[in-house]
């Protein structure tokens, strides 16, 4: 099942922004970001740089070996960013690293949501990174993920290009909306 609503024109430089289901209960995301592949795995990895785009915590860069992520998505844009109501100034989550090649894919444990793969290919002067997200219990989870990477990548996006990210939870709100309506119910 595919999320998008009307086709898109093919084009191998520029992925489509919005996920898509490959699968009833799988996400796959990408952008295509300036390279090298080495840069963007850190931005992957490095727990100062990932915590600029997603969360922060440590990895050892080893199978099996456990990290937390911390997520202060109200620090994810340069200017005031309104919290939806619900939602904590922090969350965090155990996780543990399940497949590892470096720089080219890093898989995750994602408590209560399945699991997590980033993948990274070079293509052009660029670099595609395609995240597909499984598992997911429900359709409100798969919702707010689907805004989530995507509201997360965009502020990726930016700090690559070495820009300021959009108010992140501005992004999220509209995006809940946006796939609210592309998602079959």
């Amino acid at each position: 099942m595919n999320v998008r609503t009307k086709p898109q024109p093919p084009d191998d430089h520029a992925p489509d922004r919005y996920g898509e289901l490959t699968e009833p209960a799988t996400l796959r995301i990408q952008r295509l970001l300036p390279g090298p592949v080495e840069r963007i795995w850190a931005y992957l990895t490095d727990s100062e740089l990932r915590r600029k785009w997603l969360a922060a915590g440590s990895m050892d860069m080893a199978v099996g070996a456990p990290f937390e992520l911390v997520w202060r998505n109200d620090e994810l844009c340069d200017s005031a960013c309104a919290r939806p109501e619900g939602f904590p100034e922090e969350q965090r989550m155990q996780s543990r690293i399940t497949e590892l090649d470096p720089p080219r894919k890093l898989s995750i444990a994602w408590n209560g949501t399945g699991d997590v793969t980033f993948e990274l290919a070079p293509k052009g002067k660029g670099v595609l990174l395609t995240i597909t997200h499984r598992r997911f219990p429900d359709r409100s989870t798969l919702l707010k993920h689907m805004a989530g990477w995507h509201a997360h990548l965009d502020a990726m996006t930016a700090r690559v290009n070495d820009e300021a990210p959009a108010p992140f939870w501005d992004g999220w709100n509209g995006l809940m909306k946006v796939y609210d309506r592309r998602l079959p119910e």
